[in-house]
């Protein structure tokens, strides 16, 4: 497995708040740590979308053919774990219990309000996967919980289906899947219109995650740089990539859409108090388009576990020896966003 974002500086810091908050406990804490109940440890609930859940780095979670699985691809490479890993290393002052009901293909209501048909392409049953209830149910948010980190919103634009409606158009002569979000057909959200609809979303979604534990600092994440700064970085003709989405449009989804996005998980969390993740910054330079050793985003085809598909819908990656990766993050990703994570949980955990 790759490391290429270890920060031992980063690292030096997460120890160092670790025992500064160590430091903070009561002095008769360690001797009561034989009592088992949840004030001795901190409970951390992990909310969100496949960017979250992980889908295809690491194993399963659930393992196959565990009866337990419910579709939603949360793997043991996912940051959640990644970060439970380093604290369990590196307590801070006590343990922290972390419980991770992110779904792939999760949209923002699905953290509160609805239920969600998960859309597991592995091991999925006959009749399709059961529905799933809300995440904060799944989760158990009460007025116990210590931590709850949210990463979702993509799927409520969509941005997937952005994505493939960019491929569509890129395969016209004169096809702009910026012209199609601008000025949309009757019956299609313009990219204002559904910003506005994931703002008003987002604000729903963080009002009921604080009802339902009052007490817990809420950290959201926000999307990494999953397009380059400059469209023309990317190679129409490879799958591994971005494929036929034309290079003006690749800049529009970068500047009009993901950024704006970003913009809206942040400016509603501040409005809350809430913690924003920028995992943007840290990730510019690591897109889709870029070499497979620089590259934390996989793009329409990928590297992937060999229990995931080849092929996903009309998108064959088979033909290029690769999996169907969806421009979703890889390991070195996953890596990047537990660093940052794990910061701010060691910094919320200190005002406990």
């Amino acid at each position: 497995m790759r490391h290429p974002v270890s920060h031992p500086r980063l690292r030096a810091l997460t120890v160092g708040l670790a025992l500064a908050a160590s430091a903070l406990l009561p002095s008769g804490s360690a001797g009561a740590a034989g009592a088992a109940g949840a004030a001795d440890q901190y409970e951390w609930a992990a909310l969100g979308d496949s960017y979250t859940a992980g889908v295809f780095v690491g194993d399963p979670l659930p393992a196959l053919g565990d009866a337990s699985r419910d579709g939603c691809d949360r793997t043991s490479g996912a940051y959640p774990n990644l970060v439970q890993t380093e604290l369990d290393e590196f307590p801070p002052g006590k343990p922290v219990q972390l419980t991770n009901v992110s779904c792939g293909a999760a949209v923002i209501t699905d953290i509160a309000t609805t239920k969600q048909t998960p859309i597991s392409p592995v091991e999925q049953p006959e009749a399709g996967w059961p529905a799933v209830d809300t995440q904060i149910k799944r989760a158990g948010l009460n007025d116990q919980t210590d931590i709850v980190t949210i990463g979702v919103g993509g799927n409520s634009l969509p941005f997937g289906g952005m994505l493939l409606k960019c491929l569509e158009e890129g395969a016209k002569v004169s096809g702009s899947c910026r012209e199609h979000y601008t000025n949309p057909p009757e019956g299609e959200e313009s990219i204002e219109q559904k910003l506005a609809r994931v703002q008003d979303e987002y604000i729903q979604m963080l009002a009921e995650v604080h009802t339902a534990a009052p007490n817990a600092k809420v950290i959201t994440v926000g999307y990494p740089a999953v397009l380059p700064e400059d469209g023309s970085a990317c190679n129409r003709l490879a799958l591994t990539e971005l494929s036929l989405i034309k290079h003006a449009d690749v800049d529009w989804l970068r500047d009009d859409v993901l950024k704006q996005l970003n913009s809206t998980i942040q400016r509603v969390s501040e409005f809350f108090g809430d913690r924003y993740v920028d995992i943007y910054s840290s990730s510019e330079g690591h897109d889709a388009c870029q070499p497979a050793d620089e590259k934390w985003v996989e793009g329409l085809c990928g590297d992937a576990g060999d229990y995931w598909p080849a092929a996903i819908g009309k998108l064959n990656c088979g033909i290029v020896g690769k999996r169907a990766t969806l421009v979703h993050p890889n390991a070195a990703g996953h890596e990047n966003v537990a660093n940052h994570v794990e910061r701010a949980i060691r910094i919320a955990l200190l005002d406990r």
